[in-house]
């Protein structure tokens, strides 16, 4: 077929320009207010001696779970920091938790717009499904244009492919509310913020964790992608392993990542457990 080829690359990098010269100052704010989330977040994580903040961990992950977190905490937290990799792991901690809160803040209220407008969800939908299947390497190529290299190009790439889980299960979440429980409360009276707040998203909350558990889990995925535009932390000492060939440094570096991943994901995956039998 000899079909003119349609222009798709000229009229993004038209789209970025336009959106880089119009918005400059708002990207400038949001370069801003995030790298400033990370540093403080980095900043209070090492405040403290490393033996301090990880028996804090393992207080914490016993008091959310079983013993048996708890000490799984200890050991892996003492073994990042035998490793001297602590430093790097409370930086990439800090970006992923920035990442998560960000995209629990937009996510949330997001999924319950799409839960009470179907012409919303019909809109979100297709764009929630782009996110999840474009490819996570080309989110970093706007993502430098907008906010230059460093932690907060990587930080927003990571919110763009990690916050779909959390709409998607929040409007899941409300729209498995039963409807017996909503006329209930519509008979009573209920206005909206009511039933909202007293009724909907108290239902919702296991599934609505779940979606933020999905979210962390995709946020911490992204660690070494972003570390190829600048991000620091653990994911740059597996870039500087693969790029340099240092199959043991690499592999100590992807060890720090699956002990964080697993004390996250275990955490939240209590923290649902406990919501479903409150």
């Amino acid at each position: 077929m000899n079909l003119p080829k349609l222009p798709l690359a000229d009229w993004i990098e038209w789209l970025e320009a336009w959106l880089e010269t119009s918005f400059d100052p708002l990207f400038g704010f949001i370069k801003l207010i995030v790298g400033e989330t990370v540093d403080g977040l980095e900043t209070a994580l090492n405040a403290l001696p490393a033996v301090v903040v990880i028996l804090a961990f393992a207080a914490l992950a016993w008091r959310i779970g079983k013993w048996k977190m708890g000490v799984f905490t200890l050991i892996g937290l003492l073994i990042i920091e035998n490793l001297g990799l602590w430093s790097q792991t409370m930086q990439t901690l800090a970006l992923v938790l920035t990442a998560a809160i960000i995209s629990v803040v937009i996510g949330i209220p997001v999924g319950i717009l799409c839960a009470g407008s179907r012409s919303i969800q019909k809109i979100v939908t297709p764009v929630l499904d782009f996110m999840q299947t474009m490819p996570a390497f080309v989110y970093l190529l706007p993502a430098v244009t907008f906010f230059s290299l460093g932690v907060v190009p990587g930080v927003i790439s990571s919110i763009i492919f990690a916050i779909p889980p959390t709409i998607r299960l929040t409007n899941l979440g409300i729209r498995q509310v039963p409807s017996e429980l909503v006329e209930a409360a519509d008979a009573f009276g209920s206005t909206p913020a009511q039933k909202l707040f007293k009724l909907q998203l108290p239902i919702a909350l296991p599934t609505i964790m779940a979606g933020i558990n999905q979210t962390i889990m995709l946020s911490l995925s992204m660690v070494v992608i972003a570390s190829m535009i600048g991000a620091q932390g653990v994911g740059a000492s597996v870039y500087r392993a693969v790029t340099q060939g240092n199959t043991g440094v690499g592999f100590e570096a992807g060890l720090a990542i699956v002990i964080l991943a697993i004390i996250l994901d275990r955490l939240t995956q209590q923290v649902i457990r406990k919501s479903k039998t409150s």
